[in-house]
């Protein structure tokens, strides 16, 4: 289209503006419609959303009362957490509903359109209904608490929180994962906290030159010396295998869940040291090679 067109156009429209009549206007009529308006429609909604921000408040004052009182009877800080969600969104939606119903709109309506929906939303939400089906049956199967340590098959970390839908997890090295709790409840994971203690299994190897009971001997010492190391169930020392290159020792010690991973790296260290006072040679790879000439 080129300017002159466009300039014809805006023309058509400024004569058409000129031929309306404003003077066969209802004045009157039309100040009697804004003032019912005004007095109706926008009163009623003004007055539900001061109720709704009220309602909110004292929806929050409400769970958090409820959730000092579960605390004080030392509910299980996993239940506390998925029963604030839970309470919270179901006190919002019951306070909503007679709102809805002040404001002229229909809730017999609203229901039919949701159930002739029902089928479409059925699928789009068909994830989310089974995380929140997965929350039900963690919080009553129970493989896992806030606090644990967990290992999924993709993912491991301390459980931060459980929520409606995902399952809050912190890895070691500071990162926070949500993990649909329908993955977490159908598949398979390891919880490293579940029990009070834990057992380090460590294989050592040395040459086959080595006196064995001194070797023992060594293994024995450096786990009595150590204060994380429990003498109930009594550690284990015994050799493992006869390797090609070497004798392969393995030793169990028990320790609780929370010293694991330090009382690994202790022994890992403390036994090298054993071995370096005592003269006990640590195999190295090697490769004899023969030259014929």
């Amino acid at each position: 289209m080129n300017s002159e067109e466009i300039q014809k156009e805006v023309a058509k429209i400024t004569k058409s503006l000129n031929n309306i009549d404003f003077s066969n206007l209802d004045y009157s009529n039309l100040f009697e419609r804004l003032i019912e308006w005004t007095t109706n429609t926008a009163f009623k909604l003004v007055i539900g959303l001061i109720i709704i921000s009220i309602g909110f408040k004292i929806i929050r004052k409400i769970v958090n009362h409820l959730v000092h009182f579960l605390e004080k009877k030392d509910v299980d800080i996993t239940l506390i957490k998925f029963l604030n969600s839970l309470v919270s969104v179901g006190l919002k939606v019951a306070l909503l509903m007679p709102i809805l119903a002040y404001w002229g709109i229909e809730l017999s309506g609203i229901a039919a359109l949701i159930a002739s929906a029902g089928v479409a939303i059925g699928l789009a939400l068909q994830g989310s209904l089974s995380n929140f089906a997965g929350g039900f049956i963690i919080l009553l199967i129970r493989p896992f608490k806030v606090g644990d340590f967990i290992e999924t098959t993709e993912y491991s970390g301390v459980v931060e929180e459980i929520g409606l839908f995902y399952t809050n997890l912190l890895t070691i090295d500071n990162k926070q994962i949500l993990i649909p709790n329908g993955i977490l409840s159908n598949g398979s994971l390891i919880n490293y906290s579940a029990k009070e203690n834990r057992r380090v299994d460590l294989i050592f190897s040395v040459s086959y030159d080595n006196n064995i009971l001194e070797v023992k001997k060594v293994l024995h010492d450096v786990i009595n010396q150590n204060k994380l190391a429990l003498k109930d169930p009594e550690p284990y020392v015994g050799v493992n295998a006869h390797s090609p290159s070497s004798l392969d020792f393995v030793i169990r010690v028990w320790c609780r869940t929370d010293d694991f991973l330090d009382l690994k790296h202790q022994l890992l260290e403390e036994v090298r040291i054993g071995f370096d006072k005592n003269n006990i040679d640590i195999p190295f790879p090697q490769m004899d090679l023969h030259i014929k000439r």
